[in-house]
């Protein structure tokens, strides 16, 4: 509980804000989430707004938090580098607020003209001072504590958006520009070094670790010793504002400088602007707002500040902090909150998903009790425990997820979990055998054709072209027969008449004929087809066309070993275990036993249908274009039964391409490898008669 004493509190904030910024700015391994640190940030500067008497000169709010990492020589800023004033209030009123403050400064009256603003956007990157002298980059310098900071010249000279060199006569000929901006790294780069991280530590690499975020990513890269191991950290650089400058005429207001700063070849962010009084902040914050999550980059605000600057002059500083400018939040992405305990849900396809139950967290805009923990490997590597206090992010529609665990914060009962334990090795929905194959990350419900999880998706994979084939059984159709309990399993399908049909929303009795034409007219099919409309885990099309060829027989395939199942063409140990375990579960059996006692019929055979001739055997073709008289699927059937195989791809592997009418790319890529070309009359001659009943 936070101290009532006002004194023993702000003592406790200064010291708890001071231990949270050197682990942010200067280790870049941050424990809490930015909202957190506010907060605590605003506790402290309500405090000493109530009790002056109590503000120090090293309070956090009297200065600029940061210190120089050991390694690093240190730089003295010749015009310190201040941070800008933070307004937490996420409404338009934050905008409105700024602007009244800015207008009741320069002493404007009510019906004065609206302000010119300069609004920006707030990267979440990493401050940097680049000192240019006659055009040439002579120094890059961090923020620090804002008047000294740590020399990083050796890895900022490896960002490719950073210029060695100025461009136009004015800046080649002043004595000094200090420009300054951020340092940011773009989330796909983000993700794509974490991953590398990731292997480096599986690999037993000493000394590796993944990032939070990647603002303290960036930190990280330019804070390394190593400027050939920054080199391979892609980062990039936005500039915004100026340093000491000798010798160079600085423009008059904030827009020019940008224009001045694209002509000497610097990056500036296009989505910054000039806006007129309160309402254009107001529309800039949430124009951004909407395409914030599109953007390739974290941003957690916008920035105002006065566009000319001889108001900016005028108006000047206070404390740590410009009186003409302001960064404009947005509600956080990241909150923490304590983890109550971890729930798992059976997805559409099986997938089984840890799910995190919370105690109630506004973030990101909403009230978040549920978030994802994506699966047991994730939980293991965040090390996640129920009774965690954990982070929480949820940025725009993508699903909340814990970020990782508050160590520190952690309760000696707080409990491990362990998916296949807590849920005993069985569905929670269903209650059939849960598997997990060799190099996979999930865990997976077995019960595809029984599982009620999984219903919607049965059906209508079940109902597929390449499957069952059955006509006009679409999405909304099934949502409706699943949600009024009408189906629950695959054989009550052939149980639907026309009556039960047609009193569905948007089904009249045309439809609903047609629907039962359909279901009748499938049960004719091949026992290709329908070991493909099983949904088997791992069984397509071809693997489904090889246990037909290769077995004759339904109850051949059933009662098959895995030994047995690994002597079919391309099936390997993954495919063969995956194959046993769907037909070794007795629920699957009886839905297939029922599903033939539907009626549905194909042509079986001994087991002799791999000795007919198969010309085409060890091919791969791809198909492309329009053909004269064969559809894409009848092409692929006939090939794949003279023993070829069809790829969607042209590579170095493909044997010939058959090309029709307006064959595209894949013709141009077969021409320059030198592969053989073929027309629809070419193939046919390769082909033998097709059988009476496709395979």
């Amino acid at each position: 509980m936070p101290d009532h004493d006002p004194a023993k509190r702000a003592v406790a904030l200064r010291k708890e804000l001071q231990h949270h910024a050197h682990l942010y700015y200067t280790l870049d391994a941050p424990q809490i989430p930015d909202a957190e640190y506010d907060k605590l940030f605003q506790e402290l500067q309500a405090i000493e707004a109530a009790h002056p008497d109590l503000v120090t000169p090293d309070s956090p709010t009297q200065r600029v938090i940061g210190a120089v990492l050991e390694g690093l020589a240190p730089v003295r800023h010749a015009v310190p580098m201040l941070s800008i004033h933070t307004e937490t209030d996420t409404t338009p009123a934050g905008a409105e607020k700024f602007d009244a403050r800015v207008r009741k400064a320069l002493a404007l009256a009510d019906d004065a003209p609206p302000l010119a603003y300069h609004a920006e956007l707030k990267f979440d990157g990493l401050a940097i001072n680049l000192r240019y002298e006659r055009g040439e980059l002579v120094q890059a310098a961090t923020r620090g504590d804002g008047e000294t900071g740590e020399d990083v010249t050796h890895t900022v000279r490896m960002i490719a958006t950073v210029p060695k060199r100025l461009r136009g006569a004015a800046a080649l000929a002043a004595a000094v520009i200090d420009v300054r901006g951020e340092v940011f790294m773009r989330r796909d780069d983000f993700e794509a070094l974490n991953e590398r991280q990731r292997k480096l530590i599986e690999g037993g690499a000493k000394g590796e670790k993944t990032f939070v975020n990647p603002r303290n990513a960036a930190a990280g890269v330019v804070r390394q010793l190593d400027a050939g191991k920054a080199a391979k950290r892609p980062l990039s650089f936005f500039a915004y504002a100026l340093g000491e400058v000798v010798g160079w005429d600085v423009p008059g207001t904030q827009h020019a400088l940008a224009a001045a700063f694209r002509r000497m070849g610097l990056p500036v962010n296009d989505d910054s602007r000039v806006e007129h009084g309160a309402e254009g902040l107001i529309r800039f914050h949430r124009e951004i707002a909407a395409k914030r999550d599109a953007l390739p980059f974290d941003i957690d605000g916008v920035v105002y500040k006065l566009d000319d600057r001889a108001q900016q002059e005028q108006l000047g500083f206070k404390s740590r902090e410009p009186r003409w400018a302001v960064a404009h939040k947005y509600p956080a992405q990241e909150q923490t909150t304590r983890l109550v305990d971890i729930d798992v849900q059976v997805g559409r396809t099986g997938k089984l998903t840890p799910v995190a139950k919370l105690q109630p967290v506004f973030v990101g805009g909403t009230t978040v009790s549920n978030a994802t923990l994506h699966n047991q490997d994730e939980i293991d590597r965040k090390d996640v425990r129920i009774g965690d206090t954990v982070i929480v992010r949820r940025a725009g529609d993508v699903i909340p997820e814990v970020v990782g665990s508050i160590i520190e914060k952690r309760p000696p009962d707080a409990q491990p979990f362990d998916l296949y334990q807590r849920l005993g090795g069985k569905c929670p929905v269903c209650g059939s055998e849960i598997t997990r194959e060799e190099g996979e990350v999930d865990w997976r419900c077995s019960g595809g054709l029984f599982c009620p999880a999984q219903r919607k998706q049965a059906i209508l994979h079940f109902a597929g072209r390449r499957a069952m084939d059955v006509e006009g059984l679409g999405d909304k159709l099934v949502d409706q027969l699943v949600d009024a309990g009408i189906v629950r399993t695959l054989p009550e399908l052939y149980k639907l008449g026309v009556a039960n049909l047609a009193a569905l929303e948007r089904m009249a009795d045309k439809s609903a004929q047609n629907l039962v034409d359909g279901l009748e007219k499938s049960k004719q099919t091949t026992l290709a087809r329908f070991l493909y409309a099983l949904g088997i885990r791992h069984v397509g099309e071809t693997t489904a066309k090889d246990l037909a060829r290769h077995f004759g027989q339904l109850d051949r395939v059933l009662g098959a070993s895995e030994p047995q199942l690994l002597e079919v063409s391309d099936v390997g140990p993954i495919v063969a275990h995956s194959i046993h375990t769907f037909f070794a579960q007795p629920h699957n059996r009886e839905i297939v036993e029922q599903l033939r006692a539907c009626g549905i019929t194909w042509k079986e055979d001994d087991g002799t249908a791999d000795n007919a001739p198969k010309p085409l055997l060890g091919q791969t073709f791809v198909l492309t274009g329009t053909l004269p008289t064969l559809s894409r699927d009848e092409a692929k059937d006939r090939i794949e039964a003279a023993g070829g195989k069809v790829s969607g791809s042209v590579s170095k592997k493909t044997s010939v391409v058959v090309a029709g009418a307006e064959a595209g790319s894949k013709l141009d890529k077969a021409t320059e490898l030198g592969i053989t070309v073929i027309d629809e009359a070419a193939l046919l001659a390769l082909l033998p008669e097709p059988p009476a009943v496709p395979t």
